[in-house]
Formats: C-alpha cells, sequence, structure tokens
C-alpha cells in the first residue's frame, strides 16, 4: 500500500456536520476500491481539507473520491515522515498545516535539517513539527504542527528563514 495525500479547496465552506456528510458518502467507496482512510483535516474557516490515505495508488484515491459536488483536488503519492519519538497521543496534538513547494526534488534530510538550523525560532514562538508528508517527487510537503495557532507557526518560519505556501489552523477528522 501507498501513502496518499489529498488536498481539496471548497468554495463554500464546510461545516462539522457537512464534513461528516462527506466523510459518510465516500465510506462505501473506498471500500469498493480498497482504499484505507487514515483522518482529515479540515481548516480551521472550512475551506481547505487535507487528507491522508492509503491505496494501491492514486488513481484508486480519485476514483474512490469522485463524487458530485466535490472538488477535485490534488492527490499524490508521498512518504510519511514524523519527528523523532512522536507518539500517538502527540500527533493527535497537532492544530496547524504548513504547505511548501520546492522547485527541484529535496531529500527529507535537506527539510529537517534547514528547519533543526532555525529551531531556536521554533521553541520561541512554541511550534513544534510533529509529522511531514514528502511527494513522491520531492517538491512538495505538507507537514503537521503543534502550535498555540498558526500565526505562531507562520511567524517561527519566517524568523527561521523557512518559506511557507499556506499555513492554517485544522480541526481532526478520523485518524
Amino acid at each position: 500500500m501507498t501513502d496518499i495525500l489529498v488536498e481539496r479547496h471548497w468554495d463554500k465552506a464546510l461545516s462539522d456536520a457537512d464534513m461528516h456528510a462527506v466523510l459518510q458518502s465516500a465510506g462505501e467507496c473506498l471500500g469498493i476500491h480498497r482504499v484505507n482512510w487514515h483522518g482529515s483535516r479540515l481548516s480551521a474557516d472550512g475551506h481547505e481539507l487535507f487528507c491522508h490515505f492509503s491505496a494501491a495508488d492514486a488513481e484508486s484515491v480519485r476514483l474512490a473520491l469522485s463524487q458530485p459536488g466535490s472538488p477535485r483536488g490534488r492527490v499524490w503519492a508521498g512518504t510519511v515522515h514524523d519527528a523523532p519519538d512522536v507518539s500517538k497521543d502527540e500527533l493527535a496534538k497537532a492544530s496547524v498545516v504548513v504547505v511548501r513547494n520546492f522547485d527541484k526534488p529535496t531529500p527529507i534530510e535537506e527539510i529537517e535539517a534547514a528547519e533543526q538550523s532555525g529551531a531556536s525560532c521554533l521553541v520561541t514562538h512554541q511550534v513544534e513539527r510533529l509529522r511531514t508528508y514528502l511527494s513522491a517527487d520531492g517538491q512538495r510537503t505538507i507537514s503537521l504542527y503543534r502550535a498555540p495557532d498558526a500565526e505562531s507557526v507562520r511567524l517561527a518560519l519566517q524568523a527561521a528563514g523557512i518559506p511557507a505556501e499556506r499555513v492554517w489552523a485544522f480541526r481532526l477528522f478520523g485518524g
């Protein structure tokens, strides 16, 4: 099984009830296409959604998620990299998503080294990276952080010289 990540943007904000309805309607299709769901993160404003699945391939997830009224989104294969000694309980405390893009393939070691060099900025803002999803081509990451709020993460990354495409707080569903 391969880790498959899905990013979607909803023009109309999803409420918690909407999110539960989306998850319920996808359930049967996930089973048909042999897709395992590991959790979804819905932005605080209800417009951004990031989901983690495992499946034979990305196409299986695309097929399972094609439902009327749902945005297609970005579907990509990747790998999961947890910070050292992060427990499942600690991972459940993540509250902020950071999306980054790279011009060229970038190994996870280089990404982690850049963050380590700015570690004092993260500590100052009470920000801790718990998990990073790295695209198979090495040009995109989504990281989960534990922090007081999204602005703390923005400030810490900016002070550390680490660029970010988007930073947003989320609510966890499943996982």
